[in-house]
């Protein structure tokens, strides 16, 4: 499907005459959005969506990814600021669509432009998380609440600031969920596991009641008090420190661990998402990228004949 096959020709020179006659963009300009756009129509094409206006969030992700794999005119990659303005055409083009009627809603509201420095989350192997998660040693209070930490840092998939925000109401220890509080106030519910079941109800019913028993916060400190974001991160590193981890451990680890082993063993971005609490895939997409760098690096290792 080529820029000039209909729905495309139609939708995009009335986008096209928006940008010369409405907002005054000189013809220069207009020709790369005509170009970038022609790039989009072809995405569009090898995917089989006949219309634009049918193209959903998913899809414009998708894109993306596409135009990383794909050369350039030139036949080189496309750089980032290359890519970057592709995808201002593209996300321009769908608000026109959605702000004049001529479609529903708008799917690249939420796409991210690429940047030129987005580094990969730092992610652990499930055996080095296992070692992480085994750290604390005892029966006492403060070893209980830390392994019930590590443990619904890795399987509920919690920032730390909803960790600690965490309220004994919040906790389903029935249905095994959470319900938590995440970035602008959206809550969400969160499942937790086995494990994470177990240590949680070992803190609760034996290690909590000697600190305080009235304080609502799932979480405590030595006097009582609700633990604080900089106090369990303190927890966290140390433990890290005792298993040779504290190079490789920040306040995210174990949440980049949890997305990444999903996606690793077949989970949907979009259900990671709702499980993250992010507002946008494009955030959650991030993931996929880190299972295929771990991919490569086994490959380069592994293969006989992956390097020279």
């Amino acid at each position: 499907m080529a820029i000039d096959h209909a729905p495309q020709l139609t939708l995009v020179n009335v986008y096209l005459d928006h940008l010369r006659s409405e907002r005054g963009l000189a013809e220069n300009t207009v020709d790369a959005y005509r170009r970038d756009l022609a790039v989009y129509a072809n995405y569009l094409d090898e995917v089989g969506v006949a219309d634009p206006v049918t193209a959903d969030e998913a899809r414009l992700v998708e894109f993306v990814a596409w135009l990383r794999q794909r050369p350039s005119r030139s036949g080189r990659p496309y750089a980032t600021a290359s890519l970057a303005r592709i995808v201002v055409a593209v996300r321009g083009f769908h608000r026109f669509l959605a702000a004049e009627g001529l479609a529903s809603s708008d799917p690249a509201a939420q796409l991210e432009t690429p940047t030129a420095s987005r580094p990969l989350p730092t992610s652990l192997s499930v055996e080095l998380v296992e070692q992480l998660l085994a750290a604390p040693i005892g029966e006492g209070p403060a070893v209980r609440r830390d392994r019930a930490i590590l443990e619904l840092l890795y399987g509920a998939g919690l920032r730390i600031t909803e960790l600690v925000d965490l309220d004994i109401d919040d906790v389903d220890p029935v249905e095994r969920l959470l319900r938590v509080r995440g970035k602008g106030s959206r809550e969400r519910l969160v499942p937790f596991g086995d494990l994470a079941a177990t240590e949680l109800d070992g803190w609760l019913v034996q290690g909590r009641p000697a600190w305080s028993p009235t304080v609502p916060a799932v979480f405590l400190n030595a006097r009582g008090g609700r633990l604080t974001r900089q106090g369990a991160w303190k927890r966290i590193k140390h433990h890290a420190a005792a298993v040779g981890l504290s190079e490789q451990v920040s306040p995210h680890t174990l949440r980049h661990a949890f997305a990444t082993h999903l996606i690793d063993n077949g989970a949907d971005v979009r259900a990671v998402q709702e499980l993250l609490g992010h507002a946008s895939v494009t955030t959650t997409q991030i993931y996929t990228l880190v299972s295929r760098a771990a991919l490569r690096s086994v490959y380069e290792q592994a293969h006989p004949r992956a390097r020279r």
